[in-house]
Parts: C-alpha cells; structure tokens; sequence
C-alpha cells in the first residue's frame, strides 16, 4: 500500500464515518418528532463513539444505531425529562430574578450562574455515563453529579477543547452542522471514558 495513500485512506474513512453518524443522530432525532427523538438519538450516538473509542471500529452503523435507539428510546426519554425539568427551572429562575427590581433577589443572579456552570458540566458526564453504566435513571444522574464533582481536570479539559473546536468551527461555520453533534459526544466520551477508568482502577 501507498504509504502516503494509507493514512489519508484511514482520516477519510473516519471523516465519512463521523459524518454519517452525525447525518444518522439528525435523521433520528426527527425520526422521533424532535422531542422525543432527541435522547435516544444522542444515546445512540454516544454509544457507538464508545464502541470506537474501545477498538469495535468496523461496526455496521446504521443497524447498530438503530438497535442503541429502540433499545433505550424510553429510558433516555426519561432521563431526558429530568434533564429538561432541570433546565426549566433555570430558566425560570434567571428571568425571574432578571425582572426584578428587588436587589435582594439580584444578589442571587451569583449562585444561580454558578448552579448554571455546574449543570452544564453535568451535562458533560450524563450521557457516557448511560451508555457505559448499567444503571438506572436516577443512578444516571447521581453518578455523572459525583464524577463531575471529583472530576475538575477532565472537565478543564473538555472546556479547552471545546473552546478550540468553537474557534474552528468560527472559521468554518458548515462543520458544525457536519460534525458539531458528534464531536461533542466523541470530546466527552473519550475524556470520561478515561475518568471512568481510572475510578475502576482505584477501586481495583
């Protein structure tokens, strides 16, 4: 084989496949009307970013997505609920305390954006913890809270990545709709992938 032609065959390979899946977790996720397309979707995703971060790299994607999609469709809309629910309150808790004039409830913007913060790095953990963890809903939530808690490096680490990968995707605006979803779960499977194992080993 070419020895020039074999490592540009293999990054096109992995180009067409993170574009597919993306292509695939976009399909689905309207597949399931959008609301309740989007978890099982994303679920799927990660799943399969999981498989290729472990070495399964020559899966069948969309037999193998479509099995992590039916298979959990109910229990990440579940999650997907508490998530959703989380984030109201949020919401409604900044407008609330946006509109008024009381600076009592003004001094309170702080501890909500610092709420914000933390639910958003939650967010990071909450979905390879479910593909990799066999665990109920609420274990879900618990366990990616306390990861993210005891995690502080690799969670700097996922925000310098995604910081660089927001200036790229600036100059280059397409490959966010190319790429954007699936090298978001591909930047947060492989970092907790490695968190996970080093939780294991300690407790080994």
């Amino acid at each position: 084989m070419n020895p020039v032609g074999g490592p540009i065959y293999r990054i096109m390979e992995w180009i067409t496949r993170f574009a597919y899946l993306q292509l695939l977790w976009i399909l689905f996720t309207l597949l399931g009307g959008i609301i309740l397309g989007f978890f099982p979707s994303t679920i799927a995703m990660h799943a399969i970013i999981r498989k290729w971060l472990n070495g399964n790299h020559d899966i069948a994607l969309f037999p193998t997505f479509w099995n992590f999609y039916k298979n959990e469709f109910w229990k990440s809309n579940v999650l997907g609920i508490f998530l959703i629910i989380f984030s109201g309150l949020i919401v409604l808790d900044f407008y609330y305390i946006e509109a008024t004039t009381d600076q009592f409830f003004q001094f309170k913007t702080i501890p909500l954006y610092m709420f914000m913060l933390l639910f958003l790095f939650f967010l990071f953990y909450v979905f390879p913890v479910f593909v990799h963890y066999d665990l109920k809903v609420r274990y879900i939530l618990k366990n990616a809270f306390l990861i993210m808690l005891i995690s502080p490096i690799h969670t700097l680490l996922m925000i310098v990545t995604f910081v660089s990968m927001y200036f790229i995707i600036n100059m280059i605006p397409a490959l966010l709709f190319i790429f954007g979803g699936v090298l978001y779960a591909f930047i947060t499977t492989w970092i907790s992938l490695d968190r996970f194992k080093r939780i294991e080993d300690k407790k080994n």
